[in-house]
Protein backbone atom coordinates (compact mmCIF):
# COMPACT_ATOMS: atom_id res chain seq x y z
CA UNK A 1 0.00 0.00 0.00
CA UNK A 2 1.37 3.78 -0.43
CA UNK A 3 2.91 4.91 2.24
CA UNK A 4 1.49 7.77 2.19
CA UNK A 5 -2.24 6.48 1.79
CA UNK A 6 -1.15 4.54 4.75
CA UNK A 7 0.08 7.23 7.06
CA UNK A 8 -3.51 9.21 5.85
CA UNK A 9 -5.55 6.25 7.01
CA UNK A 10 -3.73 5.64 10.12
CA UNK A 11 -4.27 9.06 11.19
CA UNK A 12 -7.93 9.31 10.45
CA UNK A 13 -8.73 6.13 12.61
CA UNK A 14 -6.86 7.16 15.42
CA UNK A 15 -8.63 10.12 15.33
CA UNK A 16 -11.94 8.47 16.02
CA UNK A 17 -9.97 6.11 18.18
CA UNK A 18 -10.38 3.39 15.91
CA UNK A 19 -7.91 0.50 15.15
CA UNK A 20 -6.72 0.76 11.16
CA UNK A 21 -6.08 -2.40 11.57
CA UNK A 22 -9.41 -3.72 12.05
CA UNK A 23 -11.02 -1.51 9.34
CA UNK A 24 -8.85 -3.19 6.85
CA UNK A 25 -9.43 -6.40 8.00
CA UNK A 26 -12.57 -5.62 7.27
CA UNK A 27 -12.11 -4.93 3.53
CA UNK A 28 -11.40 -8.72 3.56
CA UNK A 29 -14.72 -9.80 3.91
CA UNK A 30 -16.76 -6.81 2.45
CA UNK A 31 -18.06 -6.91 -1.11
CA UNK A 32 -17.60 -4.58 -4.41
CA UNK A 33 -20.25 -2.52 -4.55
CA UNK A 34 -22.91 -2.86 -7.24
CA UNK A 35 -24.62 -0.21 -8.91
CA UNK A 36 -27.99 -1.92 -8.11
CA UNK A 37 -27.10 -1.89 -4.18
CA UNK A 38 -25.70 1.48 -4.55
CA UNK A 39 -28.44 3.33 -6.25
CA UNK A 40 -30.59 0.70 -4.25
CA UNK A 41 -32.84 -0.14 -7.45
CA UNK A 42 -35.17 -2.41 -6.37
CA UNK A 43 -36.48 -0.80 -2.73
CA UNK A 44 -36.38 2.74 -5.61
CA UNK A 45 -38.36 0.40 -8.52
CA UNK A 46 -41.06 -1.00 -5.54
CA UNK A 47 -42.45 1.71 -4.03
CA UNK A 48 -45.43 2.38 -6.85
CA UNK A 49 -48.51 1.29 -5.31
CA UNK A 50 -51.39 1.71 -7.33
CA UNK A 51 -54.69 2.31 -6.24
CA UNK A 52 -56.74 1.39 -9.40
CA UNK A 53 -55.81 -0.47 -12.46
CA UNK A 54 -55.59 2.46 -15.14
CA UNK A 55 -52.12 1.68 -16.31
CA UNK A 56 -51.68 5.89 -16.30
CA UNK A 57 -52.11 6.26 -12.71
CA UNK A 58 -48.67 4.99 -12.49
CA UNK A 59 -47.12 7.79 -14.52
CA UNK A 60 -48.47 10.09 -12.12
CA UNK A 61 -47.33 8.35 -9.17
CA UNK A 62 -43.43 7.95 -10.40
CA UNK A 63 -43.78 11.52 -11.92
CA UNK A 64 -44.69 12.54 -7.95
CA UNK A 65 -42.06 10.74 -6.42
CA UNK A 66 -39.05 12.51 -9.11
CA UNK A 67 -40.32 15.53 -8.36
CA UNK A 68 -40.21 14.92 -4.32
CA UNK A 69 -36.48 14.04 -4.88
CA UNK A 70 -35.86 17.07 -7.04
CA UNK A 71 -37.24 19.15 -4.21
CA UNK A 72 -34.93 17.01 -1.55
CA UNK A 73 -31.75 17.91 -3.84
CA UNK A 74 -33.10 21.30 -3.94
CA UNK A 75 -33.21 21.69 0.11
CA UNK A 76 -29.34 20.52 -0.22
CA UNK A 77 -28.20 22.74 -1.95
CA UNK A 78 -30.17 25.37 0.44
CA UNK A 79 -28.82 24.15 3.15
CA UNK A 80 -24.98 25.07 2.56
CA UNK A 81 -25.80 28.12 1.89
CA UNK A 82 -27.83 28.71 5.14
CA UNK A 83 -25.16 27.03 7.13
CA UNK A 84 -21.63 28.69 5.77
CA UNK A 85 -21.22 31.61 7.72
CA UNK A 86 -18.46 32.63 4.83
CA UNK A 87 -20.70 33.05 2.08
CA UNK A 88 -19.35 34.86 -0.60
CA UNK A 89 -21.35 36.02 -4.20
CA UNK A 90 -19.21 33.15 -6.37
CA UNK A 91 -20.30 30.64 -3.68
CA UNK A 92 -24.25 31.80 -3.54
CA UNK A 93 -24.31 32.26 -7.40
CA UNK A 94 -23.43 28.55 -7.85
CA UNK A 95 -26.00 27.40 -5.78
CA UNK A 96 -28.60 29.24 -6.99
CA UNK A 97 -28.02 28.14 -10.33
CA UNK A 98 -27.80 24.43 -9.40
CA UNK A 99 -31.41 25.02 -7.46
CA UNK A 100 -32.65 26.93 -10.66
CA UNK A 101 -31.57 24.11 -12.87
CA UNK A 102 -33.93 21.46 -10.73
CA UNK A 103 -36.60 23.70 -11.30
CA UNK A 104 -35.92 24.19 -15.08
CA UNK A 105 -35.57 20.47 -15.30
CA UNK A 106 -39.11 20.48 -12.70
CA UNK A 107 -40.93 23.07 -15.33
CA UNK A 108 -39.70 21.48 -18.39
CA UNK A 109 -41.04 17.97 -17.12
CA UNK A 110 -45.16 18.72 -16.68
CA UNK A 111 -45.73 17.88 -20.11
CA UNK A 112 -44.98 14.33 -19.09
CA UNK A 113 -48.25 14.99 -16.88
CA UNK A 114 -49.70 17.05 -19.59
CA UNK A 115 -49.58 15.40 -22.45
CA UNK A 116 -48.31 11.81 -20.78
CA UNK A 117 -51.92 11.12 -19.74
CA UNK A 118 -54.62 10.00 -20.61
CA UNK A 119 -57.63 12.22 -19.72
CA UNK A 120 -60.01 9.81 -19.19
CA UNK A 121 -57.77 7.71 -17.33
CA UNK A 122 -57.14 10.47 -14.81
CA UNK A 123 -60.62 11.56 -14.29
CA UNK A 124 -61.17 8.07 -13.10
CA UNK A 125 -58.12 7.18 -11.38
CA UNK A 126 -58.41 10.77 -9.51
CA UNK A 127 -60.97 10.22 -7.45
CA UNK A 128 -59.07 7.42 -5.12
CA UNK A 129 -56.51 10.37 -4.46
CA UNK A 130 -59.18 12.03 -2.71
CA UNK A 131 -58.73 14.26 0.16
CA UNK A 132 -54.68 14.34 -0.94
CA UNK A 133 -53.78 17.27 -2.64
CA UNK A 134 -50.34 18.45 -4.16
CA UNK A 135 -49.97 21.14 -1.66
CA UNK A 136 -49.68 18.88 0.87
CA UNK A 137 -45.81 18.01 -0.38
CA UNK A 138 -44.08 18.97 2.65
CA UNK A 139 -40.94 19.00 0.94
CA UNK A 140 -42.05 22.13 -1.24
CA UNK A 141 -43.45 24.23 1.54
CA UNK A 142 -39.83 23.73 3.20
CA UNK A 143 -37.99 24.96 -0.07
CA UNK A 144 -40.38 28.00 0.27
CA UNK A 145 -39.48 28.70 4.04
CA UNK A 146 -35.84 28.18 3.37
CA UNK A 147 -35.81 30.81 0.33
CA UNK A 148 -37.24 33.88 1.61
CA UNK A 149 -38.73 35.50 5.07
CA UNK A 150 -42.12 34.29 6.11
CA UNK A 151 -43.92 37.94 5.57
CA UNK A 152 -43.80 37.20 1.76
CA UNK A 153 -45.26 33.84 2.04
CA UNK A 154 -48.47 35.04 3.84
CA UNK A 155 -51.38 35.58 2.22
CA UNK A 156 -51.28 38.74 0.04
CA UNK A 157 -54.88 39.73 1.87
CA UNK A 158 -53.17 39.24 5.43
CA UNK A 159 -50.10 40.80 4.65
CA UNK A 160 -50.42 43.93 6.22
CA UNK A 161 -51.36 42.82 9.22
CA UNK A 162 -48.80 40.52 10.00
CA UNK A 163 -45.20 41.96 10.48
CA UNK A 164 -41.90 40.62 12.38
CA UNK A 165 -43.47 40.75 15.92
CA UNK A 166 -46.13 38.15 14.64
CA UNK A 167 -46.26 34.95 16.39
CA UNK A 168 -45.19 31.85 14.31
CA UNK A 169 -48.32 30.37 15.29
CA UNK A 170 -50.58 33.29 13.92
CA UNK A 171 -48.25 33.77 10.45
CA UNK A 172 -48.62 30.11 9.66
CA UNK A 173 -52.44 30.49 10.14
CA UNK A 174 -52.48 32.78 7.09
CA UNK A 175 -49.15 31.88 4.73
CA UNK A 176 -50.85 31.72 1.30
CA UNK A 177 -51.75 27.79 0.57
CA UNK A 178 -53.76 27.91 3.86
CA UNK A 179 -56.41 29.33 1.06
CA UNK A 180 -56.48 26.21 0.01
CA UNK A 181 -58.16 24.20 2.56
CA UNK A 182 -59.32 27.42 4.96
CA UNK A 183 -62.69 29.22 4.86
CA UNK A 184 -60.99 32.16 6.89
CA UNK A 185 -64.83 33.51 7.49
CA UNK A 186 -65.63 30.83 9.57
CA UNK A 187 -62.15 29.31 10.59
CA UNK A 188 -63.67 26.23 9.02
CA UNK A 189 -60.85 23.89 7.64
CA UNK A 190 -60.73 21.21 5.28
CA UNK A 191 -59.88 17.25 6.44
CA UNK A 192 -57.07 18.05 3.58
CA UNK A 193 -55.29 20.70 5.52
CA UNK A 194 -56.17 19.17 9.39
CA UNK A 195 -54.87 16.20 7.97
CA UNK A 196 -51.77 18.21 7.14
CA UNK A 197 -51.37 20.49 9.61
CA UNK A 198 -51.19 17.14 12.51
CA UNK A 199 -48.65 15.79 10.31
CA UNK A 200 -45.92 18.45 9.60
CA UNK A 201 -47.18 21.72 12.00
CA UNK A 202 -44.86 21.30 14.53
CA UNK A 203 -42.07 20.08 12.19
CA UNK A 204 -43.05 23.48 9.94
CA UNK A 205 -42.65 25.71 13.12
CA UNK A 206 -39.06 24.03 13.93
CA UNK A 207 -37.89 24.72 10.45
CA UNK A 208 -39.13 27.91 10.03
CA UNK A 209 -37.47 29.32 13.71
CA UNK A 210 -34.18 28.31 11.84
CA UNK A 211 -34.80 29.77 8.38
CA UNK A 212 -36.35 33.00 9.40
CA UNK A 213 -32.56 34.02 9.50
CA UNK A 214 -30.72 31.69 7.63
CA UNK A 215 -33.09 31.93 4.78
CA UNK A 216 -31.97 32.86 1.04
CA UNK A 217 -33.31 36.51 0.91
CA UNK A 218 -31.75 37.05 4.44
CA UNK A 219 -28.17 35.35 3.38
CA UNK A 220 -28.32 37.63 0.69
CA UNK A 221 -28.95 40.65 2.64
CA UNK A 222 -26.21 39.59 5.02
CA UNK A 223 -23.76 39.91 2.17
CA UNK A 224 -21.24 42.80 2.01
CA UNK A 225 -22.91 45.75 -0.39
CA UNK A 226 -20.49 44.32 -3.62
CA UNK A 227 -21.87 40.86 -3.17
CA UNK A 228 -25.25 42.40 -2.98
CA UNK A 229 -25.06 44.64 -6.24
CA UNK A 230 -23.15 41.70 -8.29
CA UNK A 231 -24.86 40.98 -11.74
CA UNK A 232 -24.30 37.80 -12.01
CA UNK A 233 -25.72 36.86 -8.37
CA UNK A 234 -28.48 39.28 -8.75
CA UNK A 235 -29.41 37.63 -12.04
CA UNK A 236 -29.48 34.15 -10.75
CA UNK A 237 -31.51 35.55 -7.77
CA UNK A 238 -33.96 36.77 -10.24
CA UNK A 239 -34.12 33.72 -12.31
CA UNK A 240 -34.74 31.27 -9.23
CA UNK A 241 -37.44 33.38 -7.96
CA UNK A 242 -38.98 33.88 -11.59
CA UNK A 243 -38.51 30.08 -12.51
CA UNK A 244 -40.27 28.70 -9.10
CA UNK A 245 -42.86 31.35 -8.51
CA UNK A 246 -43.85 31.63 -11.88
CA UNK A 247 -42.64 29.77 -14.56
CA UNK A 248 -43.06 26.23 -12.32
CA UNK A 249 -46.14 27.04 -10.93
CA UNK A 250 -47.92 28.25 -14.34
CA UNK A 251 -46.21 24.71 -15.86
CA UNK A 252 -48.61 22.66 -12.86
CA UNK A 253 -51.65 25.22 -13.13
CA UNK A 254 -52.09 24.93 -16.67
CA UNK A 255 -51.55 20.69 -16.31
CA UNK A 256 -53.97 21.22 -13.50
CA UNK A 257 -56.23 22.97 -15.71
CA UNK A 258 -55.80 20.68 -18.72
CA UNK A 259 -57.56 17.63 -16.64
CA UNK A 260 -59.96 19.54 -14.74
CA UNK A 261 -61.50 21.93 -17.21
CA UNK A 262 -64.66 19.87 -17.69
CA UNK A 263 -67.32 21.08 -19.96
CA UNK A 264 -66.06 25.01 -20.15
CA UNK A 265 -65.94 24.38 -15.65
CA UNK A 266 -63.13 23.91 -13.58
CA UNK A 267 -63.38 20.91 -10.99
CA UNK A 268 -62.57 20.48 -7.49
CA UNK A 269 -59.35 19.51 -6.89
CA UNK A 270 -59.10 16.28 -4.92
CA UNK A 271 -58.68 18.01 -1.69
CA UNK A 272 -61.21 20.07 -2.36
CA UNK A 273 -58.67 23.31 -2.61
CA UNK A 274 -59.93 26.05 -4.58
CA UNK A 275 -56.35 25.35 -6.36
CA UNK A 276 -57.19 28.44 -8.55
CA UNK A 277 -56.92 31.11 -6.09
CA UNK A 278 -54.68 30.14 -4.33
CA UNK A 279 -51.98 29.06 -6.99
CA UNK A 280 -52.23 31.41 -9.42
CA UNK A 281 -49.00 33.82 -8.80
CA UNK A 282 -50.99 36.81 -10.11
CA UNK A 283 -53.32 36.45 -6.98
CA UNK A 284 -50.97 35.92 -4.11
CA UNK A 285 -47.96 37.48 -5.66
CA UNK A 286 -45.26 35.12 -3.59
CA UNK A 287 -42.16 37.08 -4.33
CA UNK A 288 -39.13 35.71 -2.55
CA UNK A 289 -36.51 38.88 -3.47
CA UNK A 290 -39.38 41.16 -3.74
CA UNK A 291 -36.44 44.06 -3.55
CA UNK A 292 -35.24 43.20 -6.66
CA UNK A 293 -37.78 43.68 -8.40
CA UNK A 294 -39.52 46.86 -10.34
CA UNK A 295 -42.71 48.13 -8.87
CA UNK A 296 -43.85 47.82 -12.53
CA UNK A 297 -42.63 43.51 -12.29
CA UNK A 298 -44.44 43.53 -9.02
CA UNK A 299 -47.69 44.89 -10.14
CA UNK A 300 -47.63 42.92 -13.53
CA UNK A 301 -46.10 39.45 -11.67
CA UNK A 302 -47.77 36.09 -13.02
CA UNK A 303 -49.64 37.97 -15.64
CA UNK A 304 -47.45 37.91 -18.66
CA UNK A 305 -47.06 33.92 -18.83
Amino acid sequence: MNSKISNQLKEKYEALNQDVEVHLEGLLHSKPIDYWDYIQTDALLNLQVQRTVFPDEMVFIMYHQINELLFKMILGEIEQVAKNDTVDALFFSSKLMRISRYFDMLTSSFTIMKDGMDVEQYNKFRTTLTPASGFQSAQYRKIEFASTELINLIDKRFRDTIDRNSSYEHAFEHLYWQAAGKDYKTGKKTYTLTAFEARYKDEFIRFTKFYQNNNLWTKFKGLPKDSQTNKELINAMRHYDYTVNIKWVMAHYNTANHYLKINGKTAEATGGSEWVKYMHPKYQKRIFFPDLWTEKEIETWGTDI
